[in-house]
């Protein structure tokens, strides 16, 4: 199949520029009629999880005008869902809302930018508290909305640093069908979507160590838009598999948004910076097959050498031998000269096996792992999720 065809690079700077251009004249004439009536005034505060280091924390969220609805409920159906998600990407930011951050002694004051964004770096001087997890804060400048904003802590003991994609790696996405994908993505929520299978125990395992001290930190990557954090974060908590920052991607006009470059390059930047910036950790890395993930993680291989303990790629049809098998195969092969143990696997007791085998965790963990491996296949199959609406509970 010939590659689509694509526009001369003055052709689409220009056509960004018409296009940023006219966004940002619509948010300027609408943020100046909203504030002379009263609305966006700020009753929302989404602070992201972070994470602190001896290098200090940088925070990150976004003030909105609309407080999110909640949690998922049990009887939510697929209109219900459908609701949500036009709310979720409806979300009034609040852009010019100032601000007051603090983590342990160190505080700043900053305003959220055009889309209703903040990030604020912090070096506190205190001494970490002896948790795997502590909390920010944030408020708007006259004390009120004070938000905590949940810090994981990198501490001495750990020994391996996970970064994971979610869709298909966590999560059933089915990235490869686009229908069933929509329907997930539109009509579902948190209760009803299925996690993959045993990836609550092997994240479990693999944040616990070899030593089973629990001090690995875990920081998902993925190219859905911030919009979909709270589902995601609500996803984890309903299954079980342990927190961690969640680095997803904005939706807009701005540089590299509307008009994206090609891939998912974003997720190899966000690896570089964390494997760079903690250079006390070794690093798995686990992908799926149906994305650009085999090809990232065979980057960083080849840019870190032993730096990365092991990658693994989660086979989206196990049982078929497709064009994603034979791409993730030969980016295995290229590899191999690196000496970084990569592997195509069809499940999470693949995964603990040969994690197991390197040291990563302890092997006591695999017959849990096991056993979560069947029950999650018991549950309600993606197509009987995505067709019928069924309420597939987590243990």
């Amino acid at each position: 199949m010939s590659a689509s065809p694509r526009w001369p690079a003055h052709v689409t700077r220009y056509l960004h520029s018409l296009i940023v251009d006219a966004d940002d004249l619509y948010d300027r004439a609408y943020h100046r009629l909203a504030s002379r009536l009263g609305w966006r005034r700020p009753r929302y505060i989404a602070a992201y999880r972070a994470f602190a280091d001896g290098e200090g924390v940088e925070l990150f969220g976004r003030v909105l005008a609309d407080q999110p609805r909640g949690g998922p409920q049990e009887d939510d159906g697929w209109w219900d869902n459908l609701l949500e998600t036009y709310r979720r990407f409806e979300s009034d930011e609040v852009p010019g809302a100032r601000l007051t951050v603090r983590f342990r002694d160190a505080a700043a004051e900053t305003v959220t930018d055009h889309e209703g964004y903040y990030r604020v770096a912090l070096r506190p001087s205190a001494p970490a508290a002896d948790t795997l997890w502590d909390n920010a804060t944030v408020a708007l400048a006259d004390g009120t909305l004070l938000t905590p904003q949940p810090v994981l802590q990198i501490h001495p003991s750990a020994r391996i640093g996970i970064i994971s994609d979610i869709d298909d790696t966590v999560l059933q996405s089915s990235i490869t069908d686009w229908k069933t994908a929509a329907q997930l993505t539109f009509l579902h929520n948190a209760r009803t979507r299925k996690p993959l299978l045993g990836v609550a125990k092997l994240y479990q395992a693999l944040q616990a160590g070899a030593d089973g001290a629990g001090r690995n930190p875990i920081f998902y990557v993925s190219s859905s838009p911030w919009n979909l954090y709270d589902l995601l974060d609500d996803f984890l908590e309903l299954n079980g598999i342990p927190f961690g920052p969640i680095h997803l991607r904005d939706l807009g006009t701005d540089t590299g948004k509307f008009i994206k470059t090609a891939g998912h390059g974003h997720k190899l930047e966000r690896a570089r910076e964390l494997i760079a910036r903690m250079p006390q950790l070794r690093w798995v890395l686990l992908g799926d097959s149906g994305q650009a993930d085999a090809e990232l993680y065979a980057q960083a291989a080849q840019e870190f050498g032993d730096r990365i303990a092991a990658i693994y790629i989660r086979d989206v049809d196990p049982h078929a031998d497709s064009p994603y098998d034979q791409g993730v195969d030969a980016w295995i092969e290229r590899v191999a000269g690196t000496r970084v143990p990569m592997l195509r696997v069809a499940d999470s007791h693949a995964i603990a096996r040969h994690a197991a085998d390197l040291g990563l965790i302890d092997r006591a963990a695999l017959p849990a792992i096991e056993a979560e491996v069947q029950r999650d296949r018991a549950r309600p199959t993606l197509g009987e999720a995505a067709a019928e609406g069924v309420q597939a509970k987590p243990e």
